[in-house]
């Protein structure tokens, strides 16, 4: 049975399967891959999904919705008529019908999903999808970045190692991800976005401006005659993308009331008017970099995903910022669900696709509340596991009772970047009592363990009583599924250092350190350093790196035999008759004393110098 890919867009989405080695599309009813985001209800009650619902937008905007995967996971409803909706539920009619089309399309029975989502969606906007795949009746087991999807979609095994950008710019959302890729491995090395901020912007700022260009105030508008100057500020975006340095006008015209308005755009005055959002793009470009420390010269290749990158003015200005052309894909619409399908396989446990990994990244940082001595009203943030750490991933961080004889804690499990902690969303409480004793006397660890599936397990361990206080976190699963995750999440706090392979080399390199000379342990210490630092940052790409700068390197030292070099270099000794003097020609070297030594003292482990320049470089 198959598992259905959804991309599940802001604009369009896409429903895919992974099928005889391949990726396909599954078409809508009307033979097209892309189905509208939009939801409209009849006069009779029942609900239309798709290009006719959108099109409806127009003549009954009051029954019709668009880009509500906005409003995912915020309580917020949405009115059609009299009835209303969570976001959740229009999303469920989305999914419900692309099921149906891929049913049709594969005449069997569709019961999995996995469905893409923005990196930057927060735990309760991911559980919000998950109950929107239940509603639609099928089981959601994996939610998946988009970004990620895209860079698997973009990532051809060809043995060399590569480090991309993925620009990913929906109708709604804006990701970007940095990423490695070597040997099947993609590895999502850090992310930001912005889940407000798409091509629906431009059409927003166009409308808004030709308002304020002739005078006209949101009362002078119905809804029906905005949602029609919206639908013009598109087809205007469009004509004026078209030819992006080419002296096309765009003319848009609307009646209102009795009355008609007109203006005249260029691709001057888009560009100009356009600044506001390409700053806001600039912030979330740059935070990536910051998150990954590169620069932009470091990166590869820019690849840009997503239906809102059809844009000219946002390919010349990525061109500009990397100074570089970027990769445009022709299927920028279709890019997400190639790569959802290509997890889907992996999923199945497709042959051709053995061996592939895929890694993804925590998008905000989780933590919890402390108190703040100067303002005991605003508790500070205290941060546990950082945004873009690796997932899996565990850490633990030790806390103390905040003032005497204090016999309670109320831990709040929160996640965000604010600095003060009611800013950040509030998850979960722990009421875990404790020993009362003098300010900061009583220690109490508290432990994250976080998944790739969006489970967050809480331990709160107290030593002086002996207990350790849990909760799960689990975007509603059932028992059974969270009991299948939760035994493969008590492997997950392994350690990489404890693994068996890791300690085994880690154990080699020790004995060879044993047995170097003085000058070639500095090199054996280094391996050793960045091996552990590898393994400290949970990333599969950096071990698997550093795993074989090593075991390329390592029989150069194991090998090295000092006396092999004589047996070259058959120097000639005065009184003495060599018998193999003939098998050799030997002449002096022509080369400064002082650079003889140092070749000398060098030899057997000069290989290691670009290793060492790479640690440099990496703790820096």
């Amino acid at each position: 049975m198959s598992i259905l890919g959804i991309d599940l867009g802001t604009t369009n989405s896409l429903a895919c399967v992974y099928d005889q080695g391949e990726v396909k599309l599954i078409p809508n009813s009307e033979g097209s891959f892309l189905t509208p985001s939009a939801v409209s209800m009849l006069d009779d009650g029942s609900i239309l999904v798709g290009a006719k619902a959108k099109e409806r937008n127009i003549t009954h905007p009051e029954h019709t919705a668009l880009s509500f995967k906005k409003l995912m996971g915020s309580g917020e409803t949405v009115k059609l008529g009299k009835k209303k909706f969570t976001p959740e539920e229009l999303s469920a009619f989305v999914i419900r019908s692309l099921v149906e089309d891929a049913e049709r399309f594969l005449g069997e029975k569709i019961t999995e999903a996995v469905i893409s989502v923005p990196a930057y969606f927060h735990d309760k906007q991911r559980a919000a999808t998950k109950r929107a795949g239940a509603l639609a009746g099928v089981t959601v087991e994996r939610i998946l970045n988009e970004p990620s999807a895209a860079a698997l979609s973009s990532y051809e095994n060809d043995g060399e190692e590569k480090h991309f950008l993925v620009f990913d710019f929906g109708g709604g959302t804006l990701d970007v991800s940095l990423v490695d890729c070597v040997d099947k491995i993609v590895e999502i090395v850090a992310v930001a976005g912005n889940n407000h901020l798409g091509g629906d912007d431009f059409d927003e700022l166009i409308a808004r401006n030709f308002m304020e260009e002739n005078g006209l105030k949101d009362k002078d508008l119905t809804a029906q005659e905005y949602a029609t100057l919206l639908k013009k500020a598109c087809k205007c975006k469009e004509a004026l993308s078209a030819e992006l340095f080419e002296p096309v006008e765009a003319k848009i015209q609307i009646v209102i009331g009795d009355q008609v308005f007109e203006s005249v755009y260029t691709q001057e005055r888009l560009i100009q008017e356009s600044k506001p959002i390409i700053t806001r793009i600039r912030k979330v470009i740059q935070r990536a970099l910051k998150d990954g420390n590169v620069h932009p010269g470091q990166i590869g290749e820019v690849i840009m995903v997503g239906g809102s990158s059809k844009m000219p003015i946002i390919q010349s200005y990525i061109r500009h910022l990397f100074r570089k052309q970027p990769t445009i894909r022709t299927d920028c619409d279709e890019a997400i669900a190639l790569g959802l399908g290509k997890f889907c396989g992996i999923k199945e446990n497709d042959e051709g696709l053995e061996g592939y990994m895929l890694t993804d990244v925590c998008p905000f940082s989780l933590g919890t509340s402390v108190r703040n001595e100067e303002d005991r009203e605003k508790e500070f943030m205290s941060t546990i596991i950082p945004r873009n750490s690796i997932l899996p991933c565990s850490s633990e961080q030790v806390y103390t009772n905040c003032y005497s004889l204090q016999d309670r804690v109320l831990f709040e499990i929160r996640q965000g970047e604010e600095v003060y902690a009611k800013d950040n969303i509030l998850l979960g409480t722990i009421d875990v009592p404790i020993t009362p004793k003098e300010k900061n006397r009583e220690k109490i660890f508290a432990r994250y363990t976080y998944d790739i599936n969006g489970i967050l397990i809480v331990d709160v361990r107290v030593p002086s009583t002996g207990k350790t206080y849990s909760r799960v976190l689990s975007e509603n699963l059932s028992d059974v599924e969270l009991a299948k995750r939760m035994k493969e999440l008590e492997q997950m706090r392994v350690n990489p250092a404890d693994l068996p392979e890791n300690q085994e080399l880690l154990e080699k390199l020790g004995q060879i350190h044993a047995e170097v000379s003085p000058i070639q342990k500095q090199f054996v210490i280094a391996m050793i350093e960045t091996f552990g630092e590898a393994l400290h940052s949970g990333s599969p790409v950096k071990i698997l790196r550093a795993r074989k700068m090593i075991e390329e390197n390592l029989p150069k030292l194991e090998d090295w035999d000092p006396l092999a070099e004589f047996d070259l270099d058959l120097t000639p000794v005065d009184d003495w008759d060599d018998p193999w003097a003939d098998e050799a020609d030997w002449e002096e070297p022509e080369q400064d004393q002082e650079e003889e030594n140092e070749k000398k003292a060098n030899v057997g482990f000069g290989f290691f110098f670009p290793f060492r320049k790479k640690e440099k470089e990496y703790r820096s």
